[in-house]
């Protein structure tokens, strides 16, 4: 069952919006935060599927203010921290620090839990790590911590993007059990010179279209067959297409997530949910230029509760 604000104005508005939709809707990770205080290959493809937001107050009202400092440590005993500089990261903005996130993945996937020891790769607050089109494959050996304080981003547009790469998805999640993305940085699209292609719709503030056509675009986060899945505390920005998607998805919780983009940008809707089930949308911001919320085919059981959608988006 689809759970609405006890509001009677906000829950008319969201009837009213989902009234074009048919499906019917109910794990929460644990979360720990690393203090960061320390100095410090090639995956299968998989298949691609088509693609046809009350205010918490956790979250800044400010769309500029996108990063803070990490956040302190949470019960942790004993943590293997997988900081991406200790693998050759030099997060200066130019730099591609591809090489260096996949092998840091590979190593904290491949660390067991034992112990009440727990496995976090490490983003560092204050740095910008540029990243092109990746997968991260599991299962791993334990949970994993995927811990977002400083900045990741995509190479700049269509034309800096690797050739041979896929340009349907940036960030691809895969196979995943057990997995919490976490921390207050911010994944930065860089869709603008995306938006502007020629094949997309160009819209201007009163949302008049000028051109349309197909075009690809990357999502800028895809979950794909993967289960018990946690979000809380990033910002997810200018997508150049869809923000998250999870396809073949079981279990997955999110909570005071920020996902913003201009209301002009097209098809950057902020969450699309596919062939997914056990789906929780809790506390969160979406602002965005299409659906804040898009269901497809075969989801069922998906919560959304007290989400603020807008200024800009098309609801849910």
């Amino acid at each position: 069952m689809l759970k609405i604000s006890r509001d009677p104005f906000l829950r008319f508005t969201t009837l009213i919006l989902i009234t074009s939709s048919l499906f019917s809707y109910g794990t929460e990770a644990r979360l720990h935060y690393y203090n960061d205080i320390h100095n410090p290959n090639s995956y299968p493809e998989p298949p691609y599927s088509s693609f046809s937001q009350s205010q918490p107050p956790s979250i800044s009202p400010d769309p500029d203010d996108l990063s803070q400092p990490p956040s302190p440590c949470q019960d942790l005993d004993q943590e293997v921290v997988h900081d991406v500089r200790n693998y050759g990261a030099v997060g200066d903005g130019i730099t591609d620090d591809t090489d260096a996130f996949k092998t840091a993945w590979d190593s904290a996937c491949s660390n067991d839990e034992d112990n009440n020891t727990v496995s976090i790769l490490l983003v560092p607050f204050g740095f910008t790590f540029v990243i092109h089109s990746t997968i991260f494959t599991g299962p791993c050996r334990s949970y994993q911590y995927f811990q977002v304080d400083g900045t990741i981003v995509p190479r700049d547009g269509p034309e800096s993007w690797p050739s041979g790469f896929n340009k349907r998805q940036w960030l691809v999640f895969y196979r995943i059990e057990g997995m919490a993305l976490i921390g207050n940085g911010v994944i930065d699209g860089r869709g603008q010179k995306w938006w502007d292609l020629p094949c997309k719709p160009h819209r201007n503030v009163n949302k008049t279209t000028a051109l349309t056509g197909p075009c690809e675009s990357p999502a800028a986060l895809r979950f794909f067959m993967s289960s018990n899945l946690s979000m809380q505390g990033v910002t997810i920005k200018n997508s150049p297409q869809f923000h998250m998607t999870f396809d073949g998805c079981h279990e997955v919780h999110i909570n005071s997530l920020r996902i913003t983009s201009p209301p002009s940008s097209p098809n950057t809707d902020g969450i699309h949910i596919e062939n997914s089930n056990s789906v929780e949308i809790h506390n969160s911001v979406i602002s965005n230029g299409d659906d804040c919320v898009s269901i497809g085919s075969g989801s069922y059981n998906i919560d959304i509760l007290n989400l603020t959608c807008g200024p800009g988006g098309h609801g849910i």
